[in-house]
């Protein structure tokens, strides 16, 4: 270890940005294992590892890290899975920088980070070739059940958890891949979908059943679950998208972001989507406008190049500086041609009968607001007119109306529509049924999803084993009376 004074920091290859926009496939090459375990020498192996401290599920870097680079890779696949359920694809979509990597002592030092996402992605994908990665086999069988709503990152993670203490589960969710935004939201290029299904085929061999294509509220009640479970996990994520409110002519050619690449990803597994055949949904030989400065508008820019648009813009109103998300990402979907427009509003769309034209203003960065981040304000006499063929609205998510959805009024909600819970036990306000990841949260990161997941399946265990405890005590009570 602390070789990082003699070895320089080295990323895996990545493919030249003129190849890469002609595939969906994935940008960077993985490590071969003299280089992944020369990398991971590099570790300084701190007294107090920043990079450990900074991940919401507070993996033992610095272990694996070790192990990475004395060979011992077995070792290191089982510590990597022991704190996340998915290192393989936290090393592919987490924004490190902002997060291990971005506190990496020796980056702080001036000697580049220790290149973790790509070392804990090699590890893992190394361990499914190796045979290492097992279906779950739970020491003893238990009879009580737990239904899970949702089978994003959130509510595979929950999933896992119970099944190794040998709970019974069922996941419902209303597509027909299970994932969530795994499989439907995260495009190619950052996520090769058969790293997903590989995972939820080891889910379903361990005894996880998937109910698909179940809509709850429609396809089977609320109510019908909780009598069916000893505990209900709700792991919904948020899909609503936010509007910029700008398309008051309802325009087709104006579409959200999830809609853009659920067809994207969709096509790209051989489903047929009509939306994405006739055009609407397809961004070939099109002047396309993105709104939006996240990692969601990252995918659907980068996701436009690829699918051959005839220019792309993202127009954000702040400077790239406070972009909300992966520098990294913004990096490479500029080497990819995307024409960033920083401090950039849109202020009204325009056509007819489908839009033509987007008239923007020229932001400037005034004064923190109540969130401290510099509130972007109009300049003068500087707004111009873009010619639009596609525009993406990319602003972000908010959580569904589930009181509504799931017809049940008893569960609370927050003045921001999420589901409001105990967090001591992340109980919802219905005993017996908790909440978990962005449906609580807001939207967020798969590595907090996987983080909450854990922690509530925690919690539920604990619920449904002290409620045996007390009926048990209750019946002995009886019994000698």
């Amino acid at each position: 270890m602390l070789k990082f004074t003699k070895i320089n920091q080295e990323n895996p290859s990545k493919i030249s940005p003129d190849k890469r926009v002609k595939t969906f496939d994935e940008i960077y090459a993985r490590y071969a294992a003299q280089k992944a375990e020369e990398q991971a020498s590099r570790c300084s192996q701190c007294g107090v590892p920043f990079c450990q401290v900074h991940c919401p599920l507070h993996n033992n870097i610095p272990d694996w890290l070790k192990l990475t680079a004395e060979d011992r890779m077995q070792e290191a696949f089982e510590i990597s899975s022991s704190t996340n359920n998915m290192p393989e694809i936290c090393g592919r979509i987490c924004p490190q920088d902002r997060l291990c990597e971005g506190n990496c002592v020796i980056e702080q030092s001036g000697h580049g980070t220790v290149t973790i996402g790509s070392i804990e992605k090699y590890i893992t994908d190394n361990a499914w070739e190796k045979g290492w990665v097992k279906k779950i086999t739970p020491n003893e069988e238990k009879s009580e059940s737990v239904g899970i709503i949702g089978s994003g990152p959130a509510g595979l993670a929950a999933a896992e958890e119970l099944r190794k203490k040998g709970f019974q589960i069922t996941i419902y969710d209303r597509y027909d891949r299970p994932g969530g935004l795994l499989i439907y939201g995260i495009p190619n290029f950052k996520l090769e979908k058969e790293i997903v299904i590989r995972r939820t085929d080891r889910l379903k061999e361990s005894g996880i059943k998937f109910e698909l294509n179940c809509d709850i509220g429609k396809d089977i009640t609320f109510e019908d679950i909780k009598n069916k479970h000893n505990a209900v996990l709700i792991a919904t994520g948020v899909y609503k998208f936010r509007e910029i409110n700008l398309n008051n002519s309802n325009y087709n050619n104006v579409v959200p972001a999830l809609d853009f690449l659920v067809a994207s990803n969709k096509t790209g597994l051989k489903d047929k989507v009509e939306d994405f055949v006739n055009g609407r949904l397809n961004a070939s030989g099109k002047n396309v406008v993105v709104i939006g400065g996240g990692d969601t508008a990252m995918d659907c820019v980068r996701t436009a190049v690829r699918q051959g648009a005839k220019s792309v813009k993202c127009l954000y109103r702040r400077d790239k500086t406070n972009m909300p998300g992966s520098q990294r990402e913004v990096q490479n979907a500029i080497e990819e041609g995307v024409d960033f427009q920083w401090l950039t509003l849109p202020t009204e769309y325009s056509g007819n009968g489908s839009l033509k034209n987007v008239k923007t203003v020229l932001m400037q960065l005034g004064e923190p607001d109540e969130s401290g981040r510099r509130k972007p304000e109009p300049k003068e006499g500087t707004e111009k007119n873009l010619d639009v063929d596609l525009v993406i609205e990319a602003l972000g998510f908010e959580p569904e109306n589930l009181p509504k959805l799931f017809d049940n009024q008893e569960l609370t909600i927050t003045r921001w529509g999420t589901l409001k819970i105990n967090y001591k036990n992340m109980m919802t306000s219905i005993d017996g049924v908790f909440a978990a990841g962005d449906i609580v949260r807001g939207a967020s990161l798969v590595v907090w999803g996987i983080k909450d997941g854990r922690d509530a399946a925690k919690n539920i265990s604990e619920y449904i084993e002290f409620k045996q405890f007390s009926e048990n005590r209750e019946k002995k009570k009886v019994a000698n009376a």
